[in-house]
């Protein structure tokens, strides 16, 4: 006769559903401490060399609390807990965390240290110097470590070679630096410092709104308050603006300039920027530092333009994705938004167009810079994940708003007492969701099947391409509530002669109806606002033995 009551029956279940979680959990962890470039999936580990000895002397600096290690505790526990993952591990986390967000959110808790942590440690103060102080940077490596966050000190070399700015090789740099610097100078006197007889009434209109726009930058911050500051960052905004007519000026650079400019202020005043003035610096080296900001902010948005050209259709097209991507983790949050009537383009267009400076605390701003300049081009795409992460942070709370109550918590979010714990959670949570999207498409399933991949070869064969597309971001929706499933399945296939002969088309997937594919529109011939490319210059070509004597 068993005399086991139903509970002590389901007791071992229980257990071995937690210690399947555990493992989950030991796994994501491991993903994250052990990966080579943030989006790929390393499954090798490695012990850091502790302690700061043998700094070049350019990088010994006395530490802040914000440059002290904090990573040595959870580096021990997490090589004593993960030593042997393997894929069909990380095939099981797959599919965990995609079961439950609750899982996801747990998880991402048990990281977000992990990520604190290494952005800070000594010896990833030895990592970052070992690399800056070579011959020549490698860019990739240098992303790699940028991504969890630089040491303050070392940020504007950092970002000045992540952007493309300054070039890897050391022997070219200064160089290139005081070239880039007289330029800017010559670009300031030709378009700035004129008068207004000598401009446009658009240029004069412009100018105009730039000036009003510069007192409202960061308000809350008495620093960009200061009239030396402001006509600062009047001169970057208005230059770049004449340089880059096909966007021109646009509400909301005026914001991107911000980073930049703290960053390299930097490197010659101390302390807090509440106690920082600008006056204590020569107006040659302020010169300098707008030339840096300019060709910073310039780098920065050559490769997101369609952001702020008319109608900002990257913006448009980055906010419908994250619709998407919102419905896809959080189905009750985003049938509750879209019960109320609220649609995304309502909230998240700032968050794109300001890439949520207004949102947080400045003070937190730059560590989340260092993550977007690490992603380099691939930035737009992943802005979706972090601003996913970002809106569900709130998710409990969304569900119990109304609309107008939605509206006001969307657009005055209580993030005012955020420090770095908070960032990192929503920075921990986007990377996870991103490796799950890239590695299974969230549902455990492997991204491509044999049988798909004779199909991708059928149509490398027949020299066809899937034509570039605007609107829904999976083309196939299986309608379940319990196991969604998403996938791009319908493609507009065209070859080159198409592609040439109708260089004006575009390609539409809209919102399904009664099926389960979303229907494609095909537009011959739609006008369509293309600016001239900015001309590129590759740097490796000043390497070439002719260069010089041709050029002259």
């Amino acid at each position: 006769m068993n005399n086991n009551t139903p509970g002590e029956e389901g007791q071992p279940k229980r257990q071995s559903l937690d210690s399947r979680l555990s493992q989950t959990l030991r796994n994501v962890q491991e993903l994250l401490k052990g990966r080579s470039i943030p989006g790929k999936v390393s499954l090798t580990t490695r012990l850091e060399p502790s302690g700061n000895s043998g700094l070049p002397k350019q990088y010994q600096r006395s530490y802040s609390q914000n440059d002290a290690g904090r990573s040595n505790d959870v580096d021990n526990y997490m090589e004593g807990e993960v030593r042997n993952p393997n894929i069909s591990d990380i095939n099981m986390t797959v599919h965990k965390l995609r079961s439950s967000a609750s899982n996801i959110e747990h998880a991402a808790r048990e990281v977000k240290s992990v990520m604190g942590a290494r952005s800070t440690g000594s010896a990833r103060v030895l990592k970052f110097t070992k690399e800056l102080s070579g011959q020549m940077v490698v860019i990739e490596r240098l992303r790699e470590l940028a991504w969890s966050g630089v040491p303050p000190y070392m940020r504007p070399d950092v970002w000045r070679l992540l952007l493309g700015y300054a070039p890897p090789n050391s022997d070219r740099r200064e160089g290139v630096l005081r070239r880039k610097r007289i330029e800017y100078l010559d670009c300031v006197a030709q378009f700035y410092d004129i008068p207004d007889t000598e401009r446009s009434d658009d240029e004069i209109n412009m100018l105009r709104q730039i000036s009003v726009d510069c007192p409202r930058t960061v308000p809350d911050v008495a620093f960009f308050q200061q009239p030396q500051v402001q006509k600062s960052l009047e001169r970057i905004l208005y230059t770049w603006a004449i340089r880059h007519p096909a966007s021109g000026y646009v509400q909301g650079i005026n914001d991107l300039v911000t980073p930049f400019l703290v960053v390299f202020l930097s490197e010659y005043l101390d302390g807090s920027i509440d106690s920082w003035s600008i006056s204590d610096i020569s107006s040659a080296n302020i010169s300098n530092i707008e030339a840096d900001c300019y060709w910073c902010l310039s780098q920065l948005l050559d490769g997101m333009q369609d952001h702020y050209t008319f109608a900002q259709p990257g913006i448009q097209r980055l906010v419908f994705k994250l619709k998407e991507l919102v419905r896809r983790i959080d189905e009750p949050v985003s049938r509750h938004v879209e019960d109320q009537g609220l649609e995304f383009l309502q909230f998240a267009f700032r968050w794109f167009n300001c890439l949520l400076i207004r949102e947080i605390p400045f003070n937190l701003v730059t560590r989340l810079w260092d993550t977007y300049l690490a992603e380099g081009d691939a930035l737009p795409d992943f802005l979706v994940y972090i601003f996913a992460s970002f809106l569900l942070t709130w998710s409990g709370t969304l569900r119990t708003l109304d609309f107008q109550e939605l509206v006001m918590f969307l657009q005055h979010l209580p993030t005012h007492n955020w420090t770095d714990q908070e960032l990192e959670m929503v920075l921990s949570r986007a990377y996870m969701w991103h490796i799950l999207q890239e590695s299974s498409d969230f549902d455990g399933s492997q991204s491509v099947t044999g049988t798909i991949q004779d199909f991708l070869d059928c149509l490398d064969e027949l020299d066809v391409l899937d034509h570039a597309y605007n609107g829904a971001v999976f083309t196939w929706y299986n309608k379940r509530e319990e196991a969604p499933l998403s996938r791009k399945l319908d493609q507009v296939l065209v070859n080159n002669w198409w592609l040439r002969k109708f260089s004006n088309a575009r390609v539409d997937f809209v919102v399904p109806d009664c099926s389960d594919h979303s229907p494609s529109y095909v537009v011959i011939d739609a006008p369509m606002a293309r600016p001239p490319r900015p001309f590129k210059f590759f740097h490796f070509w000043a390497d070439h033995p002719t260069f010089y004597s041709i050029v002259e």
